[in-house]
């Protein structure tokens, strides 16, 4: 499918100009009146009414015009206590850092400002995980992340000896903009699992950590990222096998079920559901698992928060699918030859964010025009889905993708 005329796509525009030495990545240009605008710090946001009746006047209106119209709505726009739109982000590979041992950044794509801004650096253990390692250059060891609670939470990885590198979840909060640790797992650090998001929940089941051990490879448990630094881990029943302790794995929720599979092309794969209301492990239907070709993610895609969705981006085919349930069966969303390659997905708020091959770009769909609002950015016009393109920030490649409310900031 063609790319859609840049003027049908101003929001997700590819960056003109290097980064800037504030390190927020911008990737298009700022109207004139925002340099030119004269600061005016007691300006109120509506003359004649409180703020704090102002802000709920202006709570309604869509994020790109508050951001055009002047910068005390900016600063409301950004603040922790104004309603957040949603944002990207994503793990880096980032060779400036690997200088300084892990090769890890973070950071947030901002559709609303069109900019790239860098997380602070996490509270990392030393030694701390990372992506490459000499013995395997053609490889990228796992980090896997997690977008659980509004946080997103770091589960999984290998230092440089190969070991395990997280102890406990590292965990970053948008609103407060900082990071934090969660409470030791309850097994033994990973390597590698199938992890994802259930019902706000952090879920980890399976996988490796120093070594293989049977019992470690079918554990698993739930952790809430939004509860107080204390709150445990809960441990599900044990996975009937160990079938994915082999290598990393998305953990997929929808419809009160955790969905995976043991591999993402189509070589021979495995697949396991979790039921999240009767606590047990089911196997998967042959209709989800014969059309899992490549990265997959769940987000609402109607009206209803409860309607969740499960798509799936074929890496051959270029072809973003929906899982009926009902029907057991994709449904092919849009079809594109950007799409082949696919390495990373997400999805919220009405859109599909999916890492080309190498990471160089994001593609953003909307698999849902109505909920696209939420990024604070008009739907595309167009009857049919339409594919934008944003560039990695310069000199970094993304490795994973997530889909939370923007960070809060000061200016």
């Amino acid at each position: 499918m063609a790319a859609p005329a840049a003027a049908k796509r101003p929001y997700w525009q590819a960056p003109a100009a290097a980064a800037e030495p504030n390190k927020r990545h911008r990737t298009a240009a700022a109207p004139a009146h925002m340099d030119a605008e004269p600061e005016q710090e007691d300006q109120p946001l509506l003359p004649g009414l409180p703020d704090h009746l102002a802000q709920l006047c202006l709570a309604p209106l869509p994020p790109l015009l508050l951001h055009a119209v002047c910068r005390p709505w900016r600063r409301l726009l950004y603040s922790p206590s104004f309603p957040p739109f949603l944002a990207l982000y994503a793990v880096l590979d980032d060779e400036a850092a690997a200088f300084a041992g892990s090769g890890v950044s973070f950071a947030a794509y901002d559709a609303v400002a069109g900019r790239w801004d860098e997380l602070p650096a996490p509270p990392m253990p030393s030694p701390p995980p990372r992506l490459w390692h000499p013995a395997f250059l053609s490889r990228r060891l796992p980090l896997q992340s997690v977008a659980a609670g509004g946080r997103l939470v770091l589960v999984a990885g290998s230092t440089r000896a190969l070991a395990p590198a997280l102890p406990r979840p590292v965990v970053f909060d948008p609103a407060a903009r900082a990071w934090r640790l969660g409470p030791r797992l309850p097994f033994a650090p990973r390597r590698w699992c199938a992890a994802g998001a259930a019902r706000g929940r952090v879920f980890m089941a399976g996988g490796v950590g120093a070594g293989y051990d049977a019992s470690d490879a079918r554990s698993g448990a739930t952790w809430d990222p939004a509860a107080a630094a204390a709150a445990p881990w809960e441990p599900i029943p044990p996975m009937r096998d160990a079938r994915f302790s082999r290598d990393a794995a998305e953990a997929v929720c929808a419809a009160g079920k955790v969905c995976m599979v043991s591999l993402r092309g189509r070589g021979a794969k495995e697949g396991a559901v979790f039921d999240l209301r009767a606590a047990r492990w089911e196997d998967m239907p042959p209709g989800m698992l014969a059309g899992w070709k490549g990265p997959a993610a769940a987000a609402a895609a109607g009206g209803d928060e409860d309607e969740t969705t499960i798509f799936v981006v074929d890496e051959e085919r270029g072809a973003l699918s929906a899982y009926d349930w009902a029907g057991d069966r994709w449904r092919t969303v849009v079809e594109s030859e950007r799409l082949k390659g696919a390495a990373e997905m997400a999805a919220g708020g009405g859109r599909g964010c999916v890492a080309a091959q190498g990471g160089d770009k994001v593609l953003v769909v909307d698999v849902a025009p109505s909920r696209s609002r939420r990024w604070g950015t008009p739907a595309a016009a167009e009857p049919r889905p339409q594919v934008w393109e944003v560039e990695a920030p310069p000199g970094k490649r993304v490795v994973a993708l997530h889909v939370l409310p923007r960070m809060a900031r000061a200016d």
